[in-house]
């Protein structure tokens, strides 16, 4: 467990060191196959991700259409830019607008080269800044994606927004976050 905690945390720095874009290079047989591989249970992210939160006492999640789709956007975007970046497709808060999100409080989680939903959940949770926005209170919906491509540095990019009811009308605006 610590080997792997150990390594999970090295590919978290890892990945937060990369700020542009490395150039496409062909992927072995191998890597090809392994990467078409991964695939994404919304059902099984649904599943762990409530696990998780309704064992620290926060209630469940449901998954959420719009945060799907901008999930994928993003999950898209990444592929297509071969760099893992927040802002790849505009501003977390810009984005939440232009797919007519309406919330209080939201969050993003981004991860790259995960090779399963498990992978992926495990590495949010032991990442602070990740592990902060699974235990948003206030939120109620999530979405998660994710795209790939052997030729990019990591052939996996996930996407997972979480987020809070809309406000009440006159209410509260919207609040930006990562």
């Amino acid at each position: 467990m610590l080997i792997r905690l150990a390594a999970s945390l090295f590919a978290a720095l890892l990945l937060a060191a990369c700020s542009s874009a490395p150039p496409r290079e062909a992927a072995s047989p191998a890597t090809v196959r392994a990467i078409a591989a991964v695939r994404l249970d919304p059902a099984e992210a649904l599943a762990d991700l409530n696990a998780y939160r309704v064992g620290l006492g926060l209630a469940p999640v449901r998954l959420d259409p719009a945060l799907t789709a901008m999930s994928q956007t993003q999950a898209g975007a990444m592929v297509a830019a071969n760099k893992m970046s927040h802002d790849v497709s505009g501003s977390f808060t810009s984005r939440l607008a232009a797919a007519g999100v309406a919330t209080s409080e939201a969050g993003e989680n981004l991860g790259a080269g995960y090779r399963s939903v498990a992978e992926a959940m495990d590495g949010w949770r032991h990442s602070p800044e990740h592990d902060a926005n699974l235990r948003l209170a206030r939120v109620t919906r999530f979405g998660i994606a994710l795209a790939k491509d052997p030729t990019t540095q990591y052939g996996v990019y996930w996407a997972m927004m979480v987020a809070a009811e809309p406000p009440p009308v006159g209410g509260g605006a919207l609040l930006p976050a990562q």
